[in-house]
């Protein structure tokens, strides 16, 4: 589990036949083999880690539902280390299990934020409500406006900076996990509804 802060702007060194190689100086020295680590929003695996890098495997149902797979050598990519008790909870709960990539669709500058429009697939729309949560590529947002199949979020100039927002552009397309509480609150009326219904 994570909270959606990240914690550090990583490298990708290598990606070939499903091993991605990553370099995270910040959080390279906590991770053992074995640990969950949020790579974009996506919760993989550390199975090789040492000093100078830590490696993943990216399998092919993780690369059918994420931008993992457009990754190259050099690219930088948003890292969270799995939630400890002891830390403090500063964005909401995500799981790394993501739902769909969602298309940005606008960038916009108000004052001192970027505004950004991304557009998702209907089926998730009634999980994204605003003022709500939403993880974009592993970062914890607030939804600042919904029309339609499009959502939008205000990023402040410390989250724009210290992650990869600030290198994406329109219609590149962003890893997306909605609030994991909607759809247990979903599945709970729909089975209940189902036992009144028997």
């Amino acid at each position: 589990m994570f909270t959606g802060i990240i914690q550090e702007l990583g490298k990708v060194n290598d990606f070939e036949n499903g091993r991605m190689s990553i370099t995270g100086p910040k959080i390279q020295g906590e991770i053992i083999v074995g640990d969950s680590i949020s790579v974009n929003g996506v919760c993989l695996t550390a199975v090789k880690a040492d000093e100078k890098c830590f490696e993943v495997d990216v399998i092919t149902e993780t690369l059918s539902r994420t931008n993992l797979g457009e990754l190259s050598v050099e690219d930088l990519v948003n890292l969270e280390l799995a939630l400890q008790p002891t830390d403090r909870m500063g964005g909401h709960i995500v799981q790394g299990h993501v739902d769909c990539t969602g298309l940005i669709s606008s960038i916009k500058i108000h004052g001192t934020s970027h505004v950004i429009a991304i557009e998702v697939e209907n089926r998730l729309m009634k999980y994204i409500v605003e003022k709500g949560f939403i993880a974009i590529d592993g970062m914890s947002l607030t939804v600042s406006k919904v029309i339609g199949n499009v959502f939008e979020v205000s990023i402040i100039p410390h989250t724009f900076s210290v992650t990869n927002l600030s290198l994406r552009k329109v219609e590149d397309y962003v890893n997306l996990e909605v609030d994991i509480t909607a759809k247990y609150i979903e599945n709970i009326i729909m089975n209940r509804t189902k036992l009144l219904d028997e």
